[in-house]
């Protein structure tokens, strides 16, 4: 029996990569409560638990004492001398009980234990997983779609994670057996509550998308310096090149659009204005207001800007319902106030 347990420890290891000294605790604990639940709370018990050997023993505990005052956790030296001439009052008597004496509802209590304790090794191998994986984007399929609440089951490799339809991209549908591509917002270290935020909305998964789709990224020579987004909507994202010989737009954009279009088609088609970022606030909030052109831009503050464009710019640069003036505000960090000549 005790070779069939120590086996199906390995094979938990190798199936659910929970590590078999994290389930010794468990078992241990299993063992102890169901010896308690036979025997009395007051007991005393002691596992051991030997890997080399594959062998697990249950020891129940007496303390010797002159006279007993609690049978559960004393015996006399008499019967204490009639075991072994060496016991002396102290001394404390280990006797083994054979773990199938336990009766089923004893059994039953150490199996939940058992259970309970594969559940949280499962939760605790899954929430590291996870945790290397935090701000960074996983590939995923769609297992199961909600239709009332519209949430999205998806397999991820490891295990199975839902993304809210708060979190998805608005408009997109999915099929099941879709991969998609989701940002790992946060791991949930809570034994309530679901164990990871996904999201596809995250301004997050631009950024993540960029450096990988985008070599001169990935490698440092272009830096992300910020993003702006409404998702299904328009994401204006900022670069900046350390090299001058290196256009970062450019770079981003690649020969007939080749580069970008892969992250366009993972955002179902969302519009993404580059930007070239710049240290000087004006510049940088004129080139922010793309795809308007800008004819002057006064900071009127630290954080304040007032922006200058021709009469048939102006509807462009503010956007429709406002929203190119507030990405490019959100991107740069300034109040934006336009003006028409």
């Amino acid at each position: 029996m005790n070779t069939e347990f120590f086996t199906a420890l390995e094979m938990l290891q190798k199936e659910k990569g929970i590590p078999p000294e994290y389930m010794y605790e468990k078992i241990e604990a299993a063992l102890t409560a169901a010896y308690r639940k036979e025997y009395g709370n007051n007991t005393n018990v002691r596992v051991v638990i030997d890997p080399a050997k594959k062998d697990v023993r249950v020891y129940q505990q007496k303390e010797v004492v002159e006279e007993v005052t609690d049978p559960e956790t004393q015996i006399s030296l008499a019967d204490a001398k009639a075991i072994s001439k060496r016991y002396t009052v102290g001394k404390v008597v280990e006797t083994e009980v054979k773990t199938k004496n336990f009766r089923r509802l004893s059994a039953g209590a150490a199996k939940s234990v058992i259970i309970q304790g594969i559940r949280e090794g499962e939760r605790r191998v899954m929430q590291e997983a996870y945790e290397n994986k935090r701000e960074e984007i996983i590939t995923a399929t769609v297992s199961k779609i909600d239709p009332e609440s519209g949430n999205v089951v998806l397999e991820t490799g490891t295990s199975y994670a839902t993304l809210l339809k708060s979190e998805q991209i608005p408009g997109e549908t999915f099929r099941v057996g879709d991969r998609i591509r989701v940002f790992v917002i946060e791991v949930n270290r809570e034994s309530r509550g679901p164990l990871v935020t996904l999201s596809r909305v995250h301004p997050g998964l631009v950024r993540r998308m960029f450096e990988l789709e985008i070599p001169e990224i990935a490698d440092g020579v272009v830096m992300v310096k910020g993003v702006a987004r409404e998702a299904g909507s328009r994401t204006k994202i900022a670069v900046m090149s350390r090299d001058a010989d290196v256009d970062p737009v450019g770079a981003c954009i690649g020969n007939h659009g080749m580069r970008i279009s892969a992250i366009l088609d993972e955002l179902r088609g969302e519009k993404i204005d580059i930007i070239k970022y710049s240290e000087d606030p004006a510049e940088y909030v004129a080139a922010a207001l793309a795809p308007a052109t800008v004819l002057n831009v006064e900071m009127t503050g630290e954080r304040a800007c007032r922006v200058l464009v021709d009469a048939d710019q102006l509807s462009l640069a503010i956007g429709k319902e406002g929203q190119n003036a507030r990405l490019a505000a959100r991107l740069t960090g300034n109040k934006v106030d336009i003006k028409a000549e």
